[in-house]
């Protein structure tokens, strides 16, 4: 089963929060289990000052989104990039052997939203050229 930590970080996690005005986000789902996750960064001088995910997913997947928005905030990008999933266990103690891939799935957003940030390839900007993009985001608006 899970730890209590685990369980703890799921019921109350600090991290889980669409983010007005990102300077990057990244994107990942596992089609196997159905987790999503999206992760959104606020960057500043090379330095990750925010970040907040949405999970949909089980309780390891929203505890080790949750957990690795904590261990990104404060790092530069260089030690971001360097990060594994076993630092998100590291941070979330003890997780089912079949539910590993969560921290795995984590990183592979995180690594997804630096390398949009590092390129300036974000799917915002891209639609923002798109004839339907006006009328898209005046929906959402409304």
């Amino acid at each position: 089963m899970y730890s209590k930590k685990v369980l703890t970080r799921f019921e109350n996690p600090k991290h889980v929060k669409a983010m007005a005005n990102p300077s990057s986000t990244g994107q990942v789902g596992n089609p196997a289990c159905g987790d999503v996750m999206k992760i959104f960064l606020k960057i500043k001088d090379n330095q990750i000052i925010d970040a907040s995910v949405q999970t949909y997913g089980c309780v390891a997947a929203i505890a080790a989104s949750d957990a690795l928005c904590e261990i990104v905030i404060g790092k530069t990008i260089a030690e971001a990039e360097a990060l594994t999933f076993q630092d998100v266990l590291n941070v979330l103690g003890e997780v089912p052997q079949l539910k590993v891939h969560c921290s795995q799935l984590g990183i592979s957003a995180l690594k997804k939203a630096i390398n949009e940030y590092k390129t300036g390839n974000s799917e915002d900007q891209k639609c923002k050229t798109c004839p339907g993009y006006n009328k898209l985001k005046e929906k959402s608006n409304a």
